[in-house]
């Protein structure tokens, strides 16, 4: 609890305002509880991957299946004071798996809660509420 309140903290204390860098291949959309665009950031042309490995274990009605294996976090730039990074939350989870502690890394919020994915008529994620850390 102490190290989460800690990387908190750190990114609370970050000065106003900070350089986003999208690093998913989206536009990241961000709206207020009011339902008012509070920002857009566009995809920098740069991706933070999780490298995976796949091992075929068997068949299900003719279709291949494989257990996949998450393994490092390509892409990602060292800290740069003043730069937050958004990444996809496979790459925020792949983060915290191989116990790396960055403070400037966050994701969009695509939960199904009060403060996470914006929706259209049509179920699509169109923006979200928030970031996330872990």
């Amino acid at each position: 609890m102490g190290q989460m309140a800690e990387k908190t903290s750190q990114l609370q204390t970050q000065p106003a305002p900070v350089k986003l860098v999208n690093l998913t291949p989206h536009e990241v959309v961000v709206y207020d509880a009011s339902g008012n665009l509070v920002l857009k950031v566009p995809p920098s042309g740069r991706v933070a991957r999780v490298a995976t490995k796949e091992e075929r274990v068997g068949t299900i009605n003719g279709v291949p299946v494989y257990r996949t294996t998450y393994t490092e976090v390509e892409g990602l730039p060292e800290p740069e004071p003043g730069t937050v990074y958004i990444v996809s939350l496979l790459v925020l989870q792949a983060l915290q798996a191989r116990r790396v502690q960055r403070s400037d890394v966050v994701a969009p919020n695509t939960s199904p809660t009060p403060n996470g994915a914006v929706r259209d008529a049509q179920g699509r994620i169109v923006g979200v509420r928030s970031f996330v850390v872990l």
